[in-house]
Parts: C-alpha cells; sequence; structure tokens
C-alpha cells in the first residue's frame, strides 16, 4: 500500500513540475495570421521577385518543389506552394506540406532545455555527467587504427556541460555526416542512430553507447557540428520525467498551436508528407535508403527513438510560429515559452572567439548575425538568428525588422539551388517603410 502511495505521489509530484514549462502571458500577441504586403510595409511589387525566383527553380528543373514563407510583424504576406512533393507520383507541392526539418530540431530542442532551465532544473555550465552518468571521463581522440577501428585518447581537461552541448562545442562527433572519416567509422562501429530510424531504439540506448565513445577535442575549445542535441533529449526526460515527443508536444507544440510538428506522423496526415528527391539522369527520382536515410520514416516502424538533433518534420506554418515566438521575446498567442530575458541570452554570443571575427557568431539554439555580417549585405540586421536542415531546408527571423523568412525543400545529392542565397537577400529588399 506504500508502494503505490509512493507511486502516486511521485506521478503528481513530477507532472505538477512538468505542467509549469509553459505559462500565460501577462500579454497575449495576435496568432500569425494572413495580411496585405503593404499593410505591414512590405511591397507588392518587390515581394514578386520571390515569387519569380521560386517558379524559375523549378522550371529549370534546379528543384523539383517549394514552400516559401514570409511575414513580417506576425503576419504572412507571402506563403505559396511550387512543383511537386512527389515527381514520380505527380503530387503537386501544397503550403501545408510536411517536410523533414532535420537540423531545424535543435532550436526547439534548446528551446526545451531553456524552459526546464529557467524552473532551475539545472544550471548550464554542469557536467552532463551530473545526470548521464556515462559521460563522467571522456577522452581525446588521439589514435586510431583503420585496419579494426580501435583508439585510444587521452583524458579531457575539463568535462562536458549542458552549455558545450547547446553550442557545438562538446568535441562529441556526428556520426555518418562527421567530417572526420575516423569518427564515421568509430560511431558506425558502435551502432549510432544519428536521427532517421525504423528501428525499435531509443535515445537513452543511444546516448548510453554515444558517452563511451571519444571526442574530437577539450569541451570548449573548439565548434564541432554535433549530437549534442539528441544527447539533450534524454537530459530533457530525466530531469521533466516525462517522455522527449510528449514533453515537446505537452509544452511547445500544443501550446503554440503547431498542430502538423511531429517525430512521427499520424496516419491521417502521412499523404502530406514531401518525398525526399534527387537528380539522376536528368530527372527528379525518389532518394533511396541509405546509412543516413530511411525513406519510411517518420510514417512507418517503431517510432520509438526521438532524435533531438534532427528527428522533427513540420510545415513552414508551424515553424513560422515557433520563430514569432521569438521574435516576440518568447511569449505567443498569450502562451510564454520563455521570459524576454532567457531570449536575450539565447540569441547572444556563447562560443566567443571560435569563430573568429566573421559574420556569424553561434547562440544557444542558433547561428547569428554580426555586425560584420549586417554590414556585408544580403543577411538581415545585427542579431538575425538562423539555420537549416539537412534535406535542404532553410529559416532565419531578423529581431529588428520583425522579418521572418522559411524555405523548405527535400532534396538530396548535388543541386544547382540558387533560393539557398539569394531568398535570404531577396526577403529584405521587400521592406517598404
Amino acid at each position: 500500500m506504500q508502494k503505490i502511495l509512493f507511486f502516486i505521489f511521485f506521478v503528481v509530484v513530477i507532472s505538477a513540475s512538468a505542467a509549469i514549462a509553459q505559462t500565460k502571458s501577462i500579454h497575449k500577441s495576435a496568432p500569425l495570421s494572413e495580411a496585405s504586403p503593404e499593410s505591414v510595409g512590405i511591397s507588392s511589387e518587390r515581394l514578386a521577385r520571390i515569387d519569380q525566383m521560386c517558379r524559375e527553380e523549378v522550371e529549370k528543373g534546379n528543384l523539383p518543389g517549394i514552400v516559401s514563407l514570409l511575414a513580417r510583424n506576425g503576419k504572412i504576406v507571402h506563403w505559396k506552394a511550387y512543383g511537386m512533393a512527389d515527381n514520380q507520383e505527380e503530387k503537386e507541392m501544397k503550403r501545408d506540406a510536411i517536410f523533414r526539418i532535420a537540423s531545424q530540431t535543435k532550436a526547439i530542442t534548446s528551446t526545451a532545455v531553456m524552459m526546464l532551465w529557467e524552473e532551475g532544473k539545472f544550471q548550464l555550465d554542469d557536467p552532463i555527467s551530473k545526470y548521464i552518468p556515462e559521460f563522467k571521463d571522456p577522452k581525446v581522440l588521439t589514435g586510431f587504427s583503420y585496419s579494426d577501428t580501435t583508439w585510444t585518447g587521452v583524458p579531457v581537461k575539463n568535462e562536458i556541460t549542458i552549455r558545450h552541448l547547446l553550442t557545438h562545442t562538446s568535441g562529441i562527433g556526428y556520426g555518418m555526416i562527421d567530417p572526420d572519416e575516423r569518427f564515421r567509422m568509430i560511431y558506425q562501429k558502435a551502432g549510432i542512430i544519428d536521427a532517421f530510424t525504423t528501428g525499435n531504439q531509443t535515445i537513452k540506448e543511444n546516448i548510453k553507447k554515444l558517452a563511451k565513445l571519444p571526442l574530437h577535442h577539450n569541451p570548449g575549445e573548439n565548434f564541432v557540428y554535433s549530437e549534442g542535441l539528441d544527447v539533450l533529449g534524454y537530459l530533457i526526460e530525466i530531469v521533466s520525467g516525462m517522455p522527449f515527443d510528449k514533453f515537446l508536444k505537452t509544452h511547445i507544440f500544443d501550446p503554440l498551436g503547431m498542430a502538423d510538428t511531429y517525430f512521427y506522423l499520424p496516419v491521417n496526415k502521412a499523404e502530406r508528407m514531401v518525398t525526399v528527391q534527387y537528380k539522376k539522369d536528368g530527372e527528379w527520382q525518389k532518394f533511396p535508403k541509405t546509412p543516413e536515410y530511411d525513406p519510411d520514416y517518420p510514417i512507418k516502424g517503431a517510432k520509438t527513438f526521438f532524435s533531438g538533433g534532427g528527428g522533427l518534420s513540420s510545415t513552414a506554418k508551424d515553424y513560422a510560429i515557433f520563430l514569432q515566438m521569438y521574435l516576440n521575446g518568447g511569449e505567443y498567442n498569450g502562451v510564454r515559452l520563455l521570459s524576454r530575458k532567457t531570449v536575450d541570452v539565447v540569441l547572444s554570443n556563447q562560443i566567443g572567439s571560435i569563430w573568429g571575427d566573421g559574420d556569424n557568431k553561434f547562440g544557444l539554439a542558433f547561428q547569428l548575425v554580426t555586425q560584420l555580417g549586417q554590414n556585408k549585405g544580403g543577411k538581415g540586421s545585427f542579431g538575425t538568428f538562423s539555420w537549416g536542415g539537412y534535406f535542404n531546408t532553410q529559416y532565419f527571423a531578423d529581431p529588428e525588422e520583425n522579418v521572418i523568412g522559411i524555405i523548405m525543400k527535400q532534396t538530396q545529392g548535388p543541386v544547382d539551388d540558387v533560393t539557398g542565397w539569394k531568398f535570404q537577400q531577396l526577403v529584405f529588399q521587400t521592406i517598404d517603410d
């Protein structure tokens, strides 16, 4: 009887704790809605250049299909679909198409981390081993045998912290997309899952294996794109007492009204998933299964693996809602996910001089445009934050101009795609106020 009462008490405490991750806000911004470009200082005539670019890229065969979105001051002034979601099946692209957003997942995971940080669950400079003991005393790779993938390493100078994981300065690698062949081989031998799997795996199992592997460098000394956000997905489970997917749905997606964002799609939404395509013999075809990609994800399979670094699928509209929350200082439609002061921290340089004095720095969730980057043109104002995804998706948000730009594509392999640089440049030339 005592055990049952204790269990009930434990569940109630955990549930109550998790329930305060997001709160009602004193302020209530209007939800994103469509409006005329001129109502928010955007020129319709100049906006047409974006429309022309997207149409031309599809007509030239440079891309199979695109969904592009531009919003300013909480109003969507451009949201269109072009081309095909699946060329072989002659399936047209639609505005509400669902895309594998891959690394765009990272900013959402980082947001969940910061929501729990606001509750005092941990400090950013806590060693991750405090919560995941397997990360105690990692080693930096010093020697490697290509014949049998055995390796040697030296103890780190300092432990991996939560901040290191958020900023990709932990030294952890990235499996099959790691730039260092040695790490690709080590991760493959260990059976590390990068993001997309239909197998019966869990992030707990994956991260405990990852913790035993070597690091690229001492934590905090360099920037190496990593599976650190997958580690933090598991951390979220530990400190919240909830499965990672449930935490995101309960405390981010449902409160914000992101109704089309999932790790695994419901059956009734599977038809809206855009096919990943690649150019073969001059034609767009379905991309085949590879070590990095499973075409059945996120529709079929065990549906048990929730990658904090790349597992989500979403729409242009849903992701615009997420970005608008940041432009609003952490609030959206009367729901507060983060305080304005926390947003300030997230959108500040967290990597010091690691990237030198270039166009960009990195915060706790996004890449950030520097003064130099602003002055070069085409990237937005100082502090504009951005990132993208493995399947050719990208986004940015400019806090000074209150502008959001999102362009969704689903391709692999080489593409002659000018939208990667031109979209952002064309967005800012539309401002007419």
